[in-house]
């Protein structure tokens, strides 16, 4: 039927414009949501970051509020449909990050009309130093990939029992990873040794923390997302390189 056949042909282009094969976007009704979620919290956590926050004694930015929940997507992506589509939401948000710098610092250097008069506050939002931009990305893609990849190690390991083993293993690796590289690359000749070490300690155990506490929740949408999918994805002999798109 033509109608039919113009439908699966969006289908098809939607699948491959969002770098799955038909066949897996066409078996899982949640993954394509999942993967714009996640990317959505990841731009907007980049957005509040420059806001600096007090809770009791601690000072924390507002990204540290809202970033950990792109690490607890990253276990739910790799516990139930694998490496694989972990892998593509990573890119995917790591492509997202790139163009919002870039197109922040384009939208600051443009020249503001005369009448309106927040270009300093605009610049304070969006004008993000490379260095700390890089910092940024670099973090990003180095500490999701080795979340998940411990996760998908563990599971196998475990033969997928005790799913808190998995989630609180992988944010213990990849938020280490996260934090120190992030910290190192920003602050490194900036601030003196005693002050990154406070930064290192005080952020990530922050964000282990927040993700330990949050596991309850993690076990919930894991558990009804295998039920809804029909699936539960074991990584034996997944390629586990970040370049194997």
């Amino acid at each position: 039927m033509p109608g039919v056949s113009k439908v699966a042909a969006g289908l098809a282009g939607g699948a491959h414009r969002l770098g799955y094969a038909l066949g897996v976007t066409l078996r899982y009704r949640y993954l394509d949501t999942l993967t714009i979620g996640f990317i959505v919290v990841l731009v907007v956590s980049n957005l509040v970051g420059p806001k600096i926050c007090q809770i009791g004694p601690l000072l924390v930015s507002g990204a540290q509020l809202l970033f950990p929940v792109t690490y607890i997507c990253g276990d739910v992506f790799t516990e139930v449909y694998g490496y694989a589509a972990s892998r593509r939401a990573i890119w995917m948000g790591f492509f997202a990050m790139g163009l919002l710098a870039v197109m922040g610092q384009i939208a600051v250097a443009l020249p503001p009309a005369p009448g309106w008069h927040d270009q300093q506050a605009f610049a304070t939002v969006f004008g993000l130093v490379p260095r700390f931009a890089i910092a940024s990305l670099v973090a990003y893609w180095a500490g999701e990939f080795t979340n998940s990849y411990t996760l998908a190690k563990l599971k196998v390991v475990t033969e997928g029992r005790f799913l808190w083993t998995r989630t609180i293993g992988s944010t213990i690796s990849g938020q280490f990873v996260d934090t120190v590289v992030l910290i190192l690359i920003a602050f490194w000749g900036v601030e003196s040794w005693p002050k990154i070490l406070i930064m290192v300690a005080s952020s990530y155990g922050f964000k282990v923390v927040y993700e330990t506490v949050a596991t309850p929740l993690t076990y919930l949408v894991v558990d009804w997302l295998k039920r809804a999918e029909g699936v539960d994805a074991f990584d034996r002999g997944t390629n586990f390189s970040p370049f194997a798109l």
